[in-house]
């Protein structure tokens, strides 16, 4: 009898779960998104809202949540009803927050279901300015080895500010961080010589790049980037064992969402990568389509945590 009840329960569980999947959405979404409007994050999230709301027949609302890198939002959305219709567009500093801020009031490796990889974008370039004496990357470090020198990145706890103390680390330099709001005032400090070296997040200053305004001494990708096919990788211009992929894009919900649900939104999300118009937005800033699913985008985030932990550990970022 009470065999009989358990099995009824769990398999009427199922099928309510299958149900509110297959009548999934009835309202708005809303796609929260840990930065302020009109950036890169934004622009991209705008642009994925766009082709999901024609995709599903709602609107797909953009609830931008500014602060402390991204974690007002990924607190917001850890604590949201696990009914597919609070969803979080994250980037790498869903991460890099992860690893940085200590008292978090959600376990970032728990709290979340993956969905979807939406893209990759490319990874970033070391410039100087041209008036910088050293014209390659060795020179530039044997500069650092003789002279103080200072790069600097949108923020503490960046993509930029890992990729430059990873460089640090690898390359036996100590570059001084000096943190900005923004990759474009820091760009701005490096073309008034306030700083020597900035990592550039593409596509920001490549325009810069070809016009000979700022010099790029290298990639920090695994291979060299097609748009700067001259610019060696950090490896090949004599830094072992140096690389730190580029930014990426993708939805998770909050972790209580069901299976069927998830594969739901993942099916309709993969369907928006196969849109011209999305497509376009995303190659307009040098992006590449994705489609990794659930599993694969999970282990991709577990790598990811491992990764930037390693290199906080190692070069002593923490939040302040």
């Amino acid at each position: 009898m009470r065999k009989t009840f358990w099995h009824t329960l769990f398999f009427g569980f199922v099928f309510c779960t299958f149900v509110q999947a297959q009548d999934f959405p009835a309202r708005p979404l809303r796609l929260l998104l840990g930065f302020a409007p009109s950036g890169s994050n934004d622009i991209m999230a705008r642009a994925f809202a766009e082709q999901l709301q024609k995709q599903l027949g709602v609107s797909v609302v953009v609830d931008n949540r500014p602060g402390a890198g991204g974690a007002l939002a990924y607190a917001t959305a850890a604590n949201a009803a696990p009914d597919g219709y609070t969803l979080l567009f994250i980037s790498p500093s869903f991460v890099t927050a992860s690893v940085i801020y200590k008292n978090l009031p959600f376990d970032p490796a728990k709290a979340f279901a993956p969905v979807t990889l939406i893209a990759n974008g490319p990874a970033n370039v070391l410039v100087v300015f041209p008036s910088f004496p050293a014209k390659t990357l060795q020179e530039l470090i044997s500069a650092a080895r003789s002279r103080p020198l200072t790069y600097g990145s949108p923020g503490i706890g960046a993509v930029q500010h890992f990729t430059a103390e990873l460089f640090n680390l690898k390359s036996g330099v100590k570059l001084a961080h000096i943190p900005y709001k923004g990759q474009a005032p820091a760009l701005t400090a490096l073309m008034s010589n306030e700083v020597n070296v900035v990592f550039l997040q593409p596509p920001g200053g490549i325009d810069l790049i070809k016009a000979g305004r700022i010099r790029a001494l290298a990639f920090a990708g695994s291979t060299r980037w097609s748009q700067l096919p001259e610019v060696p990788t950090v490896a090949e211009a004599g830094v072992p064992d140096f690389q730190l992929a580029g930014p990426y894009e993708g939805v998770l919900l909050p972790a209580r969402a069901s299976a069927a649900l998830v594969a739901r939104l993942d099916t309709e999300i993969r369907k928006t990568l196969e849109t011209t118009q999305l497509r376009n937005a995303l190659a307009i800033s040098g992006w590449d389509p994705d489609g990794r699913g659930p599993v694969e985008f999970g282990n991709l985030l577990a790598a990811e945590m491992k990764r930037y932990a390693d290199i906080a550990r190692q070069a002593g970022i923490t939040a302040q």
